[in-house]
């Protein structure tokens, strides 16, 4: 069984036992978030699909981790004005494991 739900503003295709990053949840480690957002649930020949959600369809998850990913730098340079400038950005992540998806 797959499903597509909606978090962080995007998209996500998902089956159980997928582990994923998404966007920053406030939530805990080992807690339980639910996604009511399904776009889509796909169960061999028993597809749904809605307009714009599944009615009473949701995916359950637990929380393994709350992290940061590497650093991205960002270095900007004006050639001929001496002018330079480095940072740095870490975006926070939530990492979870699709543990069941109900229609």
């Amino acid at each position: 069984m797959q499903a597509i739900i909606v978090t962080g503003g995007k998209q996500y295709s998902v089956k159980e036992g997928d582990e994923l990053f998404i966007e920053k949840l406030n939530v805990e480690a080992e807690d339980t978030v639910v996604f009511d957002q399904v776009l889509a649930v796909v169960d061999g020949e028993n597809s749904k699909f809605g307009t714009p959600v599944v009615a009473g369809a949701k995916v359950e998850a637990k929380v393994i981790k709350n992290g940061k990913s590497k650093k991205v730098v960002v270095f900007k340079y004006r050639p001929k004005k001496d002018s330079k400038s480095i940072r740095g950005h870490r975006q926070p992540y939530t990492k979870v494991k699709i543990e069941k998806i109900a229609l």
